[in-house]
């Protein structure tokens, strides 16, 4: 199974494509086939943004050819002014994997970084040092990408019946 997971937002998108295969001894082994940063200049009009995650991602689909898509949910803001470009970003990088066919699974931050850090208030150095440790990269992730390789990795492990939290941890399509 190969999983694009977005952690969206206007100026920096986080992307990962994770690959799940059976290692020969039965157990699942990951592998992050891709990582990385969508960045848009903060000078960029926001219309502008969203037509360049879309694009961005588009092209990442076209490259790696992911099953599913995992993206962070709707996280509480302060702000509604925030809240409604967070929310446009979503849109834009949903769009561009449902145009692909693709099904769309929703995680809640807490709930990502419990799967992988197994503390659901860890800080983001945490889920990036576990994000290296548990794919084998050479280096740590940028926070951005660190938070979409664990929605990646939080999807793969819901979908894994071996897992004792599996039954718990189901994803909402969307």
């Amino acid at each position: 199974m190969r999983v694009l997971a977005i952690d969206p937002a206007l100026r920096n998108t986080g992307f990962a494509v994770i690959e799940q295969a059976l290692a020969p001894t039965g157990k699942p082994k990951y592998r992050a086939l891709a990582y990385g940063v969508i960045r848009n200049h903060r000078n960029l009009r926001q219309s502008s943004c969203l037509v360049a995650i879309r694009e961005q991602i588009v092209e990442i689909i076209r490259a790696h050819s992911p099953e599913v898509c995992a993206v962070e949910g709707v996280i509480f803001v302060q702000s509604y002014k925030t809240a409604i470009t967070l929310g446009a970003a979503r849109g834009a990088a949903i769009l561009a994997a449902a145009e692909h066919g693709m099904e769309v699974f929703e995680y809640a931050p807490r709930r990502v970084k419990q799967a992988v850090v197994g503390n659901g208030g860890a800080a983001k150095q945490q889920v990036a040092f576990m994000m290296r440790a548990l794919l084998g990269l050479t280096e740590t992730p940028d926070p951005d990408a660190a938070d979409a390789l664990a929605i990646g990795m939080a999807h793969c492990y819901a979908r894994d019946p071996n897992r004792i939290n599996a039954a718990t941890d189901l994803p909402v399509s969307i």
